[in-house]
């Protein structure tokens, strides 16, 4: 057919982490769900409802039983323009809440820092895993941290500060440029002794692009799979859905989120990071169950120019 063009799901690879203990979390066969607990007084999700930590300990709670398989605490809002925060202020409201919720829950939890001594301190306190919004870039201590305590850690896709990140939204060929970044950063990452087998990759979507470049890395999430490493993509609640949805403020992006969801599970995703755990558990749950229906021998989907 002249000008047909097939729309694939792709084959999502497994692989497991390992976490201090002997814990492991396997990734490939359902698409796994990360509960966002942010502890900000600035989140443009929630408001800081969570700085409390007997509060935020009750979100920790109901995320575990909405069905989130790890949880994400932040202390520091990333949001373009954020104000940066001192390593103690930052250890100041994520140490009370970390504790509270390690004692409270049994999924692992992560901690999205770019700090090394903020990392130090919450893998001393509980937290299994490092979320780092500059792949590593930021802090040039980080990354021994992290090997040194043997824990998985996620790769952000971003260019510049928060100030600064939309300066740096130029691309020629989005997802080639942003696969590139990535593998340097996870061969900075080997370098310092982390294990390969321990890293997770985040395109960024919204951090340092523009909607276009964001709709195009969601889009074509499978130029990810060359790096070998699970794929995690945090589409929840973000502005980029305003450009389908108009101008409605976060709380009222839940749909959006689900189509983006729905999207990054079908192309790939090994993990989501979203807000609305309940909602998005079933999202996935029944994305997946698409994806394993699919027939590749079949008809697929075809759509023609």
């Amino acid at each position: 057919m002249v000008g047909a063009r097939f729309l694939m799901i792709h084959t999502r690879k497994p692989y497991v982490l390992r976490f201090p203990g002997g814990r492991t979390l396997r990734l490939g066969d359902r698409t796994l769900v990360m509960g966002i607990l942010n502890v900000t007084p600035d989140s443009f999700a929630d408001g800081g409802s969570n700085l409390d930590p007997g509060k935020a300990l009750e979100t920790a709670l109901r995320l575990e039983a909405d069905g989130a398989d790890v949880i994400d605490i932040g202390g520091e809002s990333t949001r373009p323009g954020a104000t940066l925060l001192s390593v103690g202020e930052e250890l100041d409201r994520v140490l009370p809440v970390l504790e509270r919720v390690v004692a409270g829950v049994s999924v692992p939890i992560s901690v999205d820092t770019y700090k090394a001594e903020v990392a130090r301190q919450v893998l001393d306190a509980g937290a299994v895993m490092i979320n780092d919004v500059s792949a590593l870039s930021y802090d040039s201590d980080l990354a021994r941290v992290v090997a040194a305590a043997g824990v998985p850690v996620v790769l952000m896709h971003n260019r510049g500060r928060s100030s600064e990140m939309y300066r740096e939204a130029r691309y020629d060929h989005v997802v080639t440029e942003i696969r590139d970044e990535l593998w340097t950063g996870i061969q900075s990452a080997v370098d310092a002794g982390i294990s390969r087998d321990q890293i997770i990759v985040d395109p960024g979507l919204g951090f340092a692009k523009q909607v276009p470049h964001t709709l195009s890395a969601l889009a074509n999430l499978s130029g990810l799979m060359d790096l070998d490493r699970p794929i995690l993509v945090g589409p929840s609640r973000k502005s980029f859905l305003q450009s389908a949805l108009g101008k409605v403020p976060p709380g009222e992006r839940e749909w959006g989120t689900a189509a983006a969801v729905t999207a990054a599970v079908l192309f790939g995703a090994h993990i989501v990071r979203v807000h609305g755990v309940c909602e998005m558990s079933q999202v996935a749950r029944v994305t997946d169950e698409i994806r394993a229906s699919w027939d590749p021998e079949g008809s697929g989907w075809v759509t023609t120019s």
